[in-house]
């Protein structure tokens, strides 16, 4: 039997580790396409602060890790699948045999429709060379322009803020993390970054960026869709992520906003399973989904693995939940925190001090919640959701008082 996994961030690699253990004696292909060995993306921003090396990002740091569980590791891009042949045709020529296959190629960031996001100085951050480039430009005094302020453009604001940049952060939408933050929660991180001295401009554009001499030094000129320019020394792009999928197209294998797959992490073609931020499954909700954290990756990869090897596994649908640190605040979502018809909220707000708690209910159920400025409870918060616990009277309780979480969760767990 041979196994072929296609992606080598943390879905590939833990599925290829569960086949290893399950499967002894199978041959096991990982391909990732980059030269560095596989890594966490999400790990990058701490090599910015200096918390950790490069090699911190590596996802197994033992030496000869995938060689002692028979795992072979060839670089290598897919360009494209043979289903009828079981084949995957790699970029360059060449091609990798599979009886069953992993797609977990992961997603690519975004590049907006903007003049000038091709010149030098302007990067995203997303690979370790991408890492390597900003660490050069972000210098202590220098002029940053950091397009979105999303999940993954707030972890690297944090990076940016460590490293001492001069931060100008430009997001589109009306309110910062707006994909993780209602308006009240969004405004208040925004006011949280403005006293730290970081620049935020919401509902703005960037036009266009130019390269152009400013005082004898060249720099970058960034334009706003509100006249204003920006001269920078960097320009970050963060405007969202999209699933590499586009090498699938002709297959046969269904795809919406990532590749759907089924309760065994199954696509539509036999023997073809898809893991992690490429992947559209089921979600706790019921709905199915592409939710691009890591915790589900690496779930993603483990029950696929298993099925793959003829451990009939059914996968239990995955959480959205984040937790976020911008500049020194944390915020936090799980579930269905924006709720909707046949749902009721309560929240509780002390904008002073930048703590803000929403709850979700349908019926006597919590199906989502926020958080700002605090980080007790959120486990409690997280298993209520998870376990959907009908709180009875308790849930009336938390409508008046959303801060008695943690008596509502006792008072269930010990019944």
């Amino acid at each position: 039997m041979t196994y072929v996994i296609i992606g080598a961030g943390p879905a590939g690699v833990v599925a290829a580790e569960t086949l290893a253990k399950t499967d002894k004696g199978a041959e096991i292909v990982l391909l990732g396409g980059e030269a560095d060995p596989p890594y966490s993306r999400m790990a990058i921003p701490y090599v910015l602060t200096g918390i950790i090396d490069h090699g911190g990002t590596h996802l197994r740091k033992e030496a000869g890790h995938y060689d002692a569980l028979g795992i072979t590791y060839r670089q290598g891009i897919a360009k494209g699948l043979d289903v009828k042949g079981r084949k995957v045709l790699l970029d360059g020529g060449g091609e990798q045999p599979y009886d069953k296959l992993l797609i977990a190629t992961g997603a690519r960031p975004i590049k907006p429709p903007v003049p000038g996001l091709d010149l030098p100085g302007v990067h995203h951050c997303w690979t370790l060379d991408d890492c390597r480039a900003i660490e050069k430009l972000a210098h202590e005094g220098a002029y940053v322009v950091l397009m979105g302020a999303g999940f993954i453009g707030c972890i690297i604001l944090e990076a940016l803020v460590e490293r001492g940049v001069k931060l100008t952060v430009v997001e589109a939408l009306d309110r910062m993390v707006p994909r993780m933050m209602d308006a009240t929660a969004g405004g208040l991180i925004k006011d949280w970054c403005v006293q730290k001295g970081i620049d935020v401009k919401t509902g703005t554009k960037v036009t266009k960026v130019e390269s152009r001499d400013v005082g004898g030094e060249d720099k970058l000129c960034v334009d706003l869709d509100t006249g204003d320019q920006i001269a920078a020394h960097l320009v970050v792009v963060a405007a969202g992520v999209t699933s590499n999928i586009e090498f699938l197209e002709g297959t046969g294998i269904e795809v919406e906003q990532g590749i759907r797959i089924n309760e065994f992490l199954e696509t539509s073609v036999p023997g073809v399973y898809a893991a992690g931020d490429c992947a559209q499954g089921p979600d706790f909700g019921g709905g199915f989904n592409v939710h691009a954290i890591q915790p589900t990756s690496t779930e993603h990869g483990r029950i696929a693995a298993l099925n793959m090897a003829g451990r009939v596994t059914p996968y239990q649908g995955s959480l959205q939940m984040n937790v976020l640190d911008t500049a020194g605040l944390i915020s936090t979502s799980f579930g269905d925190w924006e709720g909707g018809p046949g749902t009721e909220m309560a929240e509780v707000l002390d904008a002073g001090h930048f703590k803000y708690l929403r709850l979700n209910f349908k019926g006597d159920v919590l199906v989502g919640a926020l958080s700002l400025g605090r980080t007790d409870h959120m486990g409690v918060l997280r298993g209520l959701i998870q376990n959907r616990t009908h709180l009875g009277p308790w849930k009336g309780k938390l409508m008046e008082d959303p801060h008695r979480i943690m008596e509502a969760y006792v008072a269930h767990a010990y019944a």
